[in-house]
């Protein structure tokens, strides 16, 4: 072995500020390992950047989504050549790279890393190059590399699988690779369609053809009859020996719009070739496996409208006759094996499928719904191989439909572990307009199986000071690539972490934009937004920004570029007004221009007469539209801006979502350079100014309601932007829709600042309105989705004239907006620090349950329906009608407890329990050793009220931490600002609350707070209270049993001081089981064993005896049995502490016969006899009875009697002379035991 081509860069490291990019004064050196043409960056050990130049030119600039290389932490890796190949090794992944092997392909680059406790074997550029196309070949265009297209299926007609769909955006294009044998001019064709596009216009198209890069040729497209009838076109490219890569793309000057089902590499008057039927590919025994694959017959077929599949698509269509057959490869012997089959069943109840091996009888499997078709199982189904290869054939063994989508197969040894696919965790889109119940999103960041390609190829090199956009070298049409190998396994966390490094830091809004929000489609005017704000005030409803939507707009409400006087006569004292209500503003707009606009002469002067006819909406005429790509066009676009800027409007609501502006810049995600100028723009008034919109595409790339991604990816956007999601439905299928869409998209982009409308934006579930042309929601739906609202990283009340004010409701949907309204705005201290964690480490807001419990199966199953606010905040909103008592089912994950924010009541974690709630509750609950900060009195908006009252609420069961994030919530300097550490912990019966003293300072900071400390899940009442050791007066502090609750209110303290409060509960007394033992008649002393570790003075109390009395009090009591008892008596005792907690034990009194004493005397008589009197002595009244009693000497019975009252009187006859000595016994009675007494004696 041997270490090659190491070498140490030093990277300028680049920090997102607030509208920035900052070079850092001191890189961190990372250490690059070079093979050949073969370049590898070890940036941590969870993520190395793997460069391939066949010119040998690397780029070590920064690109627009790689601008913080250089931020990474030093890390241990070692770079070195073994049998063949070039091992790349860190702690936690090992890259391996065959050397020579050229560019980097599924095969000759090797990931391995773990996925929890699972080994995982990965090829990261596997489906990244332009695969192969032989000359003279059909070849399916899905199968190709594809840059914004989509595979769809929506038309008729189409061979393969699907067909490329769109060509809607610049650059978007389809790829692959061609080996021609000798130097020629040769045909590239193609089958497509051709009809009306998302431009209303129906007419001959045009695209681009290129080779390895060069210069391109053109290929024009005429009309076909609709989208369902396919043509064929070609164009003539001259090409040398050898290999090349063909491009077809939608240039800046194409107007694509076109779909294509295939394509070909002909020779001259070659015709146009038939499809050929694929072959399947081969499958390996203990390797996960995709069905797509397998041949699929009888109307099985790939599809991809659903989400959470692996591969590039899954097997729909199993219906009668239908079949997928997999050829399985390198079974280790003959034997019984087990089929790991992943799939999806959103219909209810079970359904079989069979499992056919070779020519052997079919077996058959059941399976259960799945719960919805984005939710995916796995089942292991037994099976019985021959040693080497098998065809499995999956299919459908009843005259019904199996009603399963089939997603990856694997074949493995029974009783092997489940292995894991490369399935997606959460997703993205541009926005989820008109969501519905099969809406795809994008993949991100996040696999399951713990690993990821960010391909940054196509990104342009770009200065983040000035900047300024750079393309990349060409490489001569040479291969290049750079990408990004994320080997992050189950600690999602950290690859969270990584993209925040490699990408750039997600953007802190100010503290005002984590307040309330209102916003309403409707036109209205200054004196009706200040009524409206009254309102609010009044209702005791808190909002923080004011937004107004496009009719304020003249000449065109849609477009318009001025502020319309009729409405709005004074701008200036308009906006000041607001921000005297401590409201920041934001007005929505549209890119395009009328003509006819005041403002259009001006723009097109700007933008140096570039400004072109387009598309728009709202019903304007004669548009002109912006190519934002063009400085001087978006020079020109930003100048719009200027005279509602200098009013003093705060911030921009961009809705690029309908009219026909463009993106001509390569090398940049488009809405990504779009919102860091508006983020730029607006940082001239507002600090820490932001981007309002929509992200990571473009309109061009798929139109409305679009998914199409970009080839540069949405890793830009979180830098600048808010996300708009769009115009979403009114109904309940969007709202529980949005549940799991937030997470998801954080998750996926590593974006956290994520805007729905909240209550929806149109459509759906509509009732007549309050006002005139109003519409308003039902009352439950509106109440749930403000529930939604308040645990989300944005919450704007929205809609398209329908009412979104609590007070247009219900008496109990307006209690519960106007409660979790206030709640929301409380929570801003929690909710602000969480977005400056997200900022410092990558974790968003909201969380998916997988991001913390990774290895819970029931993490994955229930991310639709609940998610993680924060690390302790567990949120599962109620998304299905009703106005009263609601069930929701919520999973609790593990090793902790969780208490319902609002009842109090405890679940145990680890289980799925039934929650109900009306509209008044949802269900929220916090983790045992959670602590969340809110205010602790409601106020009207964030701005005017400094954050002197605070409470602290931490739930019990577990010790926590957590840290109080402040600033004065616009700063750009991070050196400004304040952390309060916090931390709660439990040991036996004191539970203590300490809060550390501020750390760090900044303007404004409050120099006295009040804290009120919350303890939740309090299963006792405090016995003592106590701050800083000193303990309170019982009016000083509170105990709710209902929910458990002990609240502490304090005065105001200096927040430069630590605070701790503490309480003790009462320790209930303990009572131990008391044994003592007696005779009849005979009193004995019993002692209580009670006990109190707080020292209590303790109280007693007693039962009665059945068989005996007890005297005396306290601890010390005196039992006596009655005469006649032998045997176990009991009875109870008590004690009681000064609380009034009590323990209850038993004292058991074993009861004995009373032992006699016997005492006797003779007296001799003449002729040799003797009597002798023998007395009985027992206690406390006992008697022997008429026991028996004899009188022996040795053997001899000399006589016998029996007691009378305790008396017998024995003689003895015919006595020899001499000394005598006789043993007088009396038996044992009922209640005494037997006695003997000697007596000795002599006769003359």
């Amino acid at each position: 072995m041997a270490l090659l081509g190491v070498t140490a860069v030093v990277a300028a490291t680049l920090n997102v500020g607030s509208t920035a990019a900052q070079a850092d004064p001191t890189p961190t050196p990372t250490t690059t390992y070079t093979s050949g043409h073969a370049r590898f960056e070890v940036l941590s050990p969870t993520l190395i950047r793997t460069e391939y130049s066949a010119d040998g030119t690397f780029t070590d600039d920064a690109t627009f989504n790689a601008i913080g290389r250089g931020g990474f932490a030093p890390t241990t890796s070692t770079g070195e050549e073994k049998d063949g190949w070039f091992v790349v090794t860190t702690p936690k992944a090992t890259l391996k790279y065959e050397i020579g092997s050229g560019k980097f392909t599924e095969s000759n680059l090797v990931l391995s890393e773990d996925a929890g406790t699972e080994p995982i074997t990965a090829a990261p550029w596997a489906g990244k190059n332009a695969p192969t196309c032989d000359v003279g070949s059909r070849c399916e265009a899905e199968g190709l590399l594809l840059t914004g297209n989509a595979v769809q299926t929506n038309h008729k007609d189409y061979t393969g699988t699907g067909f490329v769909g769109g060509f809607e955006a610049t650059n978007a294009s389809v790829s692959f690779t061609a080996t021609v044998a000798s130097e020629g001019d040769y045909d590239i064709a193609t089958r497509y369609a051709n009809s009306q596009g998302g431009d209303g216009k129906n007419e001959t198209r045009t695209l681009s053809v290129s080779a390895d890069g060069g210069a391109s040729v053109a290929l024009s497209l005429p009309q076909t009859a609709n989208w369902d009838t396919w043509s064929t076109v070609r164009t003539s490219l001259h090409l040398t020996a050898g290999e090349h890569v063909i491009r077809i793309v939608r240039s800046a000057t194409d107007s694509g719009d076109v779909n294509m089902d295939n394509v070909a590499v002909l020779g001259k008057d070659v015709t146009y070739p038939d499809p050929v039927a694929a072959g399947a590919t081969p499958c390996a025994f203990g390797t996960v496996c995709e069905a797509e694959k397998g041949t699929l017959a009888g109307g099985a077929t790939p599809a991809t409208d659903h989400n959470g599949y692996s591969g590039s698509s899954f097997v729909a269509g199993l219906d009668t006759n239908a079949s997928d057959t997999l050829h399985l490869t390198g079974v280790p012997a003959d034997g019984s094996y087990v089929l790991q089959l992943r799939y999806a069943k959103g219909s209810s109840g079970s359904r079989p499928v069979s499992i056919e091996v070779g020519a052997a009888d079919a077996t058959s499997a059941s399976l259960p719904s799945t719960g919805g078709w984005d939710e995916w199982r796995t089942v292991d189904v037994p099976v019985t191989l021959t040693a080497g290869a098998n065809d499995v054939a999956i299919q459908c063994p009843t005259a019904d439909s199996c009603g399963v989508n089939v997603d990856t197969v694997a074949f493995t040894a029974t009783g092997a572990p489940t292995l894991t696919p490369h399935v997606p965790l959460g997703g993205y889109r541009r926005s989820i307009d008109d969501v519905g119940s099969a809406t795809i999103t994008n993949p991100g960041l996040l696999y399951r199986d713990g690993w990821y390609l960010l391909d940054d190829t196509a990104s342009a090199l770009y200065d983040a000071t000035t900047r300024t956009v750079t393309q990349r070298p060409s490489h001569d049409g040479k291969a290049y690539q750079d990408g990004y190998v994320f080997a992050y396994g189950h600690d999602y966390q950290q690859g969270l972490q990584d993209l925040s490094t490699l990408t750039g830091p997600a953007k802190l809004l100010p503290r005002w934009a984590y307040g309330t929000w209102y916003s309403e489609y409707y036109d209205r005017t200054s004196a009706d937004f200040e009524s409206i704000v009254k309102r609010f005030r009044s209702e005791g409803v808190p909002l923080d920004t004011l937004v107004v939507d496009t009719d304020f707009k003249t000449p065109n409400q849609w477009n318009g570029w001025e502020i319309d006087p009729a409405k709005f006569p004074d701008p200036k004292a308009f906006f000041a007004w607001a921000h005297a209500q401590g409201l920041r503003t934001s007005l929505n707009l549209h890119p395009s221009i009328e003509k006819s606009d005041p403002q259009f002469d001006k723009a097109q002067e700007i933008a140096k007469g570039k400004l072109q006819p387009g598309s728009c909406g709202g019903g304007a005429k004669d548009c002109y539209v912006f190519d934002f790509g063009d400085a001087d066009q978006l020079k020109a676009y930003l100048a719009l801006h200027d005279d509602m800027q200098a009013a003093g409007n705060d911030l921009w609501w961009m809705d690029w979502c309908c009219d026909g502006s463009t993106m001509s810049l390569p090398g940049v995600t488009g809405d990504a350079w779009v919102n860091q100028a508006y983020a730029d723009y607006t940082a001239k008034t507002v600090d820490r100014g932001f981007a309002f919109s929509r992200a990571y595409g473009t309109l061009e790339a798929g139109g409305y309601g679009n998914i199409t991604p970009t080839a540069t990816g949405p890793w830009a956007d979180k830098r600048t932007t808010l996300h708009f999601t769009g115009d979403t439905t009114s109904n309940w299928n969007t709202l529980a829709y949005e549940v799991g869409y937030t997470p998801g998209e954080s998750v996926a982009t590593g974006m956290p600042s994520i805007s729905h409308d909240i209550g929806g934006h149109t459509g759906g579930l509509q009732e007549p309105g309050s006002e005139k042309n109003s519409t308003k929601l039902p009352d439950d739906l509106y109440a749930r989705w403000v529930q939604f609202g308040t645990f989300q990283p944005i919450d704007r009340l929205h809609s398209n004239h329908s009412d979104r004010l609590p007070w247009q409701y219900g008496t109990a949907a307006n209690a519960s907006a106007n409660k979790f309204l206030n709640l929301r705005e409380n929570l801003v201290p929690y909710t602000y620090t969480l977005a400056q964690q997200a900022r410092a480490t990558g974790a968003p807001i909201t969380r998916p349950l997988y991001l913390q419990y990774p290895d819970a199966a029931e993490a994955y199953d229930n991310a639709a329906g609940e998610y993680l606010y924060g690390p302790d905040v567990l949120v599962a909103p109620v998304t299905k009608a009703g106005e009263g008592s609601v069930d929701t089912q919520v999973w609790f994950p593990p090793g902790n407890s969780w208490t319902d924010w609002f009842t109090g009541k405890t679940y145990a974690g680890g289980t799925t329990q039934t929650v109900t709630t009306g509209l008044d509750t949802m269900p929220v609950f916090v983790k045992s050793g959670g602590i969340v900060t809110t205010r602790t009195n409601n106020v009207a908006n964030d701005q005017q009220n400094p954050l002197d009252q605070v409470t602290v609420s931490a739930a019990e069961g577990a010790d926590g931490s957590y840290s109080l994030y402040e600033d004065d919530g616009t700063t750009t300097d991070s050196t400004q600002s304040a952390t309060t550490a916090i931390d709660y912990s439990e040991k036996a019966d004191r539970h203590t609350l300490a809060i550390a003293a501020a750390k760090g300072s900044y303007t404004g900071q409050v120099a006295q707070r009040s804290w009120t400390a919350k303890f939740t899940n309090a299963a006792k009442k405090p016995a003592t209270v106590s701050v800083d050791g000193v303990a309170l007066a019982t009016k000083a502090w509170s105990y709710d049993a209902a929910t458990r609750t002990v609240t502490v209110s304090l005065p105001a303290r200096p927040t430069s001081k630590a605070t701790t409060v503490s309480y003790t509960t009462n320790a209930a007394p303990t009572a131990a089981a008391v044994v003592a033992r007696t005779a009849v008649g005979v009193p004995v002393t019993i002692r209580l064993a009670g006990a109190d570790s707080d020292r209590d003075r303790l109280t007693y109390t007693h039962s009665s005896p059945k068989h005996g009395t007890v005297t005396g009090s306290g601890a010390t009591l005196r039992y006596t049995s009655a005469r006649t008892f032998v045997g176990t008596d009991r009875f109870s005792y008590t004690v009681t502490d000064p609380s009034g907690s009590k323990a209850t034990n038993t004292v058991t009194v074993k009861v004995g016969r009373q032992q006699p004493t016997l005492s006797v005397k003779a007296k001799v008589r003449s002729g040799r006899s003797a009597v002798l009197t023998a007395r009985v002595h027992l206690r406390g009244g006992v008697s022997a009875g008429s026991a028996a009693v004899t009188a022996t000497q040795g053997k001899k019975v000399l006589a016998r009697g029996h007691l009378r009252k305790g008396v017998v009187t024995l003689t003895l006859r015919k006595l020899a002379r001499g000394k005598h000595a006789v043993v007088v016994a009396v038996a044992a009675g009922k209640v005494t035991s037997a006695a003997r007494q000697k007596v000795t004696f002599r006769i003359r």
